[in-house]
């Protein structure tokens, strides 16, 4: 055996295996966006019977009676009709009953009854139980076998108590029953799940259940009630109709449609308005969106002001253009105004947790050469998974620093952004790595060093020590050096200012102290908090 062929022999098994795995991925891509419909069988009609009046229920062999006669006869008992459809009544005789419905049952045997007594004497018949029975259920189901019940149980039972149909492959719209090799009636479930209405069958022993092959379909996705693949029984399906069944958000307006029966790709953007004039076929996608203008926005000013918490503004408003309507008091800092976006959160939040995976790649793919080593790793990695599990959980504010800066009032608000108008201030706050986080009266000759000794010093050890002045309009100055260089510091603080004291992280015990002191940092800039390892 070749070297050549070898190779050959190992290409084809990865290539086997690619495509295995990648038809895998497809079914169970395929299978994890749901069939409308499926959620049908998940509640109880397994564990249910029917034995209440039905008028139409047609009487059968098995079934049992309850009668009672008073007068100038009298009978008070349970009969059974027997295998020739007979009730056999005492001193009376046998009565026919097999195809009589069940609101005729009392005057089919008060007519018997009358044969022999014809006066002086009455009777009450009833129903008391349907005949047990065992039918086969076949098809796309999740588990095909024999199943037993009531003849007088609906068919949603006996699926249910098959698993119920297979999303992937059977049928909601054509479900058989069949009796001697003979179709006894077709169930369309689409019927029930949206009108609940289902045509009760009497069912006989050995009747048998069959659920179809799947056929055409339809996937729905976005601005709608139920995110499903819609079947349908036709060879296409008009785009208004397939909408009546999956039900429209209130703020869709517009269909991309992506042609999946065509030898290549197709895509289609067409308003709802014209969704009358559109048919759809088997494997078309549909998405639908919303494509709306924006005529207004509405954005919240919140803090130091008189006027209101919202105003409603014109798409392409800017900052100068709400600032004029805001109402300043006497303590508010408009220079100071704060701006707070939720694209701008949501973008921090996806940097930090990008930051926080590669961290925790590293830790848990890290080398040791020694078992000293290794257990010093271990101890880490428990220490990184809890930092990192904490981290997640920050939200950052999303906050776009304004400053002062002349081209402010051009910036373009966007819908949902909240502005914060700080108040005057005489206070500063110190906190993170100090023993008393507090706030204390701003003094004119102290500076960052004096405050931090006010609350009495910091927690950490002597060495390495970054320390954030976050500023009233949300800028941060970063004083990052020794602890003897700030005690030396003659930076001032303004009125309203914060000190945040960062954690510490041993780079001499810590295999990745570096990228943790970075990802503390990122935090407090964007969430203005100081989590400890």
């Amino acid at each position: 055996m070749n070297k050549t062929f070898l190779f050959y022999r190992l290409f084809c098994l990865l290539m086997v295996g690619w495509v295995s795995w990648s038809t895998a991925e497809v079914v169970e891509e395929r299978e994890a966006f749901p069939v409308f419909g499926q959620n049908l069988f998940t509640g109880g009609f397994k564990d249910a019977t029917f034995q209440g009046f039905n008028p139409d229920y047609v009487i059968g062999v098995g079934d049992i009676i309850s009668l009672q006669l008073w007068g100038g006869y009298e009978v008070n008992t349970k009969l059974t009709v027997d295998a020739q459809g007979n009730l056999f009544i005492p001193n009376i005789g046998p009565v026919r009953l097999q195809g009589v419905k069940n609101k005729d049952l009392n005057n089919t045997i008060a007519k018997k009854v009358a044969s022999v007594y014809q006066r002086n004497v009455k009777l009450y018949a009833n129903l008391d139980a349907s005949q047990p029975v065992q039918l086969y259920v076949t098809g796309f189901v999740k588990a095909p076998g024999l199943y037993g019940g009531l003849s007088s149980d609906s068919i949603l039972s006996y699926l249910a108590k098959a698993g119920g149909i297979l999303s992937e492959s059977g049928s909601y719209l054509s479900v058989q029953l069949k009796r001697d090799n003979k179709l006894i009636n077709t169930y369309n479930l689409y019927d029930f799940i949206l009108t609940g209405h289902i045509k009760q069958q009497q069912l006989h022993d050995g009747d048998v259940l069959v659920v179809s092959a799947r056929q055409n379909n339809v996937g729905f996705d976005g601005l709608v009630e139920n995110p499903s693949q819609l079947e349908f029984n036709e060879k296409s399906i008009g785009l208004s109709d397939a909408l009546e069944i999956i039900g429209l958000l209130p703020e869709a307006t517009h269909a991309r449609i992506t042609r999946g029966n065509r030898l290549k790709s197709e895509v289609e953007y067409v308003p709802l308005t014209e969704a009358t004039k559109i048919v759809l076929q088997n494997g078309d996608q549909v998405d639908i969106v919303s494509d709306k203008p924006t005529g207004t926005i509405v954005v919240f000013v919140e803090g130091e002001h008189k006027g209101r918490a919202e105003y409603v503004l014109p798409y392409g408003a800017t900052m100068g253009d709400l600032m004029k309507q805001i109402q300043p008091s006497d303590h508010s800092l408009l220079d100071d105004i704060q701006l707070f976006r939720a694209s701008v959160a949501e973008r921090q939040k996806e940097m930090l947790h990008l930051k926080l995976q590669k961290l925790e790649d590293a830790t848990f793919s890290a080398r040791s050469n020694t078992q000293g080593v290794a257990g010093l790793r271990a101890s880490d990695a428990k220490l990184i998974s809890e930092f990192v599990k904490r981290a997640k959980d920050i939200e950052p504010l999303g906050q776009v620093v304004l400053g002062k800066n002349a081209l402010r009032d051009g910036l373009l608000l966007q819908n949902k952004d909240r502005l914060y108008v700080p108040a005057k201030s005489l206070l500063i706050q110190v906190n993170g790595e100090v023993m008393f986080p507090s706030a204390m009266v701003w003094k004119e000759d102290l500076a960052i060093y004096d405050y931090i000794e006010q609350a009495g010093g910091f927690t950490q050890k002597k060495g390495q020590s970054r320390v954030l002045v976050i500023k009233q309009n949300g800028s941060v100055i970063n004083y990052s050096s020794s602890l003897g260089k700030i005690k030396g510091s003659k930076a001032r603080l303004a009125p309203g200012d914060e000190i945040l004291v960062l954690p510490q992280v041993d780079s001499k015990k810590m295999q990745f102290a570096l990228d943790l002191s970075q990802i503390i940092y990122q935090i407090a800039l964007t969430a203005r908090v100081a989590l400890l390892l």
